[in-house]
């Protein structure tokens, strides 16, 4: 049986992290940069230094990935987006929306991966952009790997052709819905919204408008056991719901997310969170500003058997 929690994970250290406009026509989390953010990439490289320490120091295996100088890739330091990894040796790589982005996609890391864990297949998924067809890793989907049960929210990111086809491959059960902001724009990535932990799942429900998808998705938690925690749509947006249970290598449950969506959490929120593992805080201000994504979008985890 798969186990849903890793001690390993990868990070990239961003050579030019910046705003990117491309991604923002459909991310509304990502502001535009101010006056104070003209060392946005230098500042986003000391909030990456100290999310590693805090990661290592908190009993995490991290892996850490230099960006390359060139091509510039703004975003590269959100890995989730564009490979995960299985438990099976299954390496896999993903077709993303954004041009610009493409270019993070890097054999060269996977290889370097496959000499040190075991890589029994190398799957790529790239070539569907070809098709405007995209599925952005575990950006798009959250996955209860012990069940095999993914859950994806569709957007434009996120093509519910691909979600079927990345079910056949993975041998996944895939539960799609609709999730939609204040003003009924897509939310773009499914982990924005939720996060799902061996016992728990973090949700905005309120994003999901359908009766009838809500209904289903609490059926599916309460199948696989998972106390619904709720989060309000503020909070969402204040990154609460982009959170990632790890566990150290004590084999003690941690959930990261940064100081943002801790202090978005009300006092008991934090408390039925705690009850299962213990948050472990990052500070990512300006990465998660002007970035649009937080702590669970800067983690790919390694679920790799070491060779």
């Amino acid at each position: 049986m798969e186990k849903q929690t890793t001690n390993t994970v990868l990070m990239i250290r961003p050579a030019h992290f910046g705003y990117n406009p491309e991604t923002a026509m459909d991310n509304e989390f990502q502001q535009k940069p101010g006056v104070e953010d003209k060392n946005a990439s230098a500042i986003a490289l000391e909030e990456f230094d100290q999310a590693v320490k805090t990661l290592t120091e908190a009993g995490v295996n991290v892996l850490v990935y230099e960006d390359t100088d060139q091509p510039v890739k703004t975003d590269a330091v959100f890995p989730n987006n564009w490979f995960s990894t299985h438990q099976d040796g299954t390496v896999l790589t993903y077709p993303m929306s954004s041009p610009n982005r493409r270019a993070e996609v890097r054999q060269d890391i996977i290889d370097d991966l496959a000499t040190k864990f075991k890589v029994t297949r190398d799957y790529t998924m790239v070539h569907y952009v070809d098709d405007n067809l995209f599925l952005e890793g575990t950006g798009s989907l959250i996955l209860d790997r012990t069940n095999k049960v993914a859950f994806a929210c569709l957007s434009p990111r996120t093509s519910i052709q691909l979600l079927d086809k990345w079910a056949v491959i993975m041998g996944y059960k895939v539960i799609y819905f609709n999730a939609l902001s204040a003003d009924d724009k897509p939310i773009y990535h499914t982990n924005v919204m939720m996060c799902l932990g061996e016992k728990f799942v973090i949700i905005c429900l309120e994003t999901v408008k359908d009766d009838a998808e809500r209904e289903r998705l609490l059926k599916w938690f309460s199948k696989l056991n998972k106390e619904v925690i709720s989060i309000t749509e503020a909070q969402m947006n204040a990154f609460a719901g982009n959170m990632l249970e790890l566990r150290n290598n004590l084999g003690q449950r941690i959930v990261v997310c940064s100081t943002t969506a801790k202090d978005a959490l009300n006092p008991e929120q934090k408390a039925r969170i705690e009850h299962f593992a213990k948050l472990v805080p990052i500070e990512i201000d300006t990465i998660e500003r002007l970035g649009g994504g937080s702590a669970r979008c800067m983690i790919a985890e390694i679920f790799l058997q070491k060779k």
